[in-house]
């Protein structure tokens, strides 16, 4: 790759990246640091990344970036354990978007990556493996789980009046 095409990828993936990230993180800051990471970390490779492939290795290193360091805070929760009734919205309130925010901060790290790469970014099953690491059948369960829980979260309908 060269510095032309490095400079390109940084304009069309940059804010992507970000915007992804921190839909996952919250933390504007931390967000910030992790798209930096990713461009420092493309362009250590920059002679072994080739320009057809930036936007996965680009999203794949941001992903893994972002996974270190929340396993490094200790924030990662067991899906089991998660009581979908402790976080069952009843608050009268007409933001839909709002509501539908607060709902994917609810789940897992892991379940809300991939419905974000799946839904907001809309890159495949077979991308978002690769992204992740995980199966094809793994992202495919998380996905499934993380809309059930987004289902049973939302299916009140006091929670979007």
């Amino acid at each position: 790759m060269t510095v032309a095409e490095y400079n390109l990828s940084v304009e069309q993936f940059a804010d992507n990246i970000y915007r992804f990230i921190l839909k996952n993180i919250k933390d504007t800051e931390k967000a910030k640091d992790i798209v930096q990471d990713t461009y420092e970390k493309l362009w250590m490779r920059v002679d072994s990344v080739s320009y057809e492939k930036v936007r996965a290795y680009l999203f794949t290193t941001a992903y893994h970036t972002m996974i270190d360091m929340i396993r490094r805070e200790k924030k990662q929760v067991d899906f089991e354990q998660v009581n979908a009734n402790k976080f069952s919205h009843t608050d009268h309130y007409s933001d839909v978007q709002e509501i539908i925010n607060q709902a994917i901060e609810k789940l897992p790290p892991a379940q809300k990556s991939v419905i974000l790469l799946r839904d907001y970014e809309g890159y495949s099953y077979d991308e978002i493996a690769q992204i992740t690491g995980l199966s094809e059948a793994q992202v495919k369960v998380y996905i499934y789980r993380g809309r059930m829980f987004l289902k049973n979260y939302l299916v009140n309908l006091e929670t979007l009046i």
